[in-house]
């Protein structure tokens, strides 16, 4: 799904206040303490609550595959003046039908504060320019406000309700010719992709 130039863990991307780069062993206990802090994880459709303590590793071996065999990209969100510290995590993974299924959340302590909104948007320029994705979707809690809100600033309309999950959720998707790129600058010299 994704090109050579996203299969080297020196790869990241830039905005104005974030880092987002591969998920690194370090990691793990700031994946353990934010995903797993139950106001996070219920607002999710895949993180568990309780968490379980191994499942930090695991996630970040598993992410750290996909990033390097191109099956997706899974970055650890951090703040430029903390590079090494992560406040959360922005994926991307092959979905249905050339879809680029988003997944993101970011730790309370950080949420209310646009991170989000920033990450993603950062996310959907490297899946539209870097990889083959017809559009990006991505599956929200229908009680989860703040994260609809970031997928409608981004162009995303809701495209189907509740399939079956325990807990009913909204998919949203976002087309690639629906996609606008009119207010960013895309750094060509580098890895890093910079809003105007």
């Amino acid at each position: 799904m994704f090109p050579d130039i996203t299969r080297d863990d020196v790869f990241m991307l830039e905005t104005p206040r974030l880092w987002l780069r591969w998920p690194r062993a370090a990691d793990a206990r700031a994946v353990m303490r934010l995903a797993g802090d139950r106001a996070v994880a219920e607002m999710t459709v895949r993180i568990p609550h309780p968490y379980p303590p191994e499942e930090a590793e695991r996630f970040i071996f598993r992410s750290r595959e996909a990033n390097a065999t191109g099956a997706g990209l899974v970055l650890a969100v951090a703040l430029k003046n903390r590079p090494s510290e992560l406040v959360g995590i922005v994926s991307a993974e092959k979905g249905p039908e050339g879809e680029a299924m988003i997944g993101y959340w970011i730790g309370k302590p950080f949420q209310g504060r646009g991170l989000g909104t920033e990450a993603v948007e950062t996310l959907l320029r490297a899946v539209f320019t870097l990889s083959s994705a017809d559009a990006a979707a991505a599956s929200v809690r229908t009680y989860n406000a703040a994260s609809r809100r970031v997928l409608e600033k981004r162009g995303f309309v809701v495209d189907s309700g509740d399939a079956g999950v325990a807990a009913s959720f909204e998919r949203f998707r976002l087309d690639r010719a629906d996609w606008t790129v009119a207010d960013v600058r895309i750094d060509r010299s580098g890895d890093a992709y910079a809003p105007r």
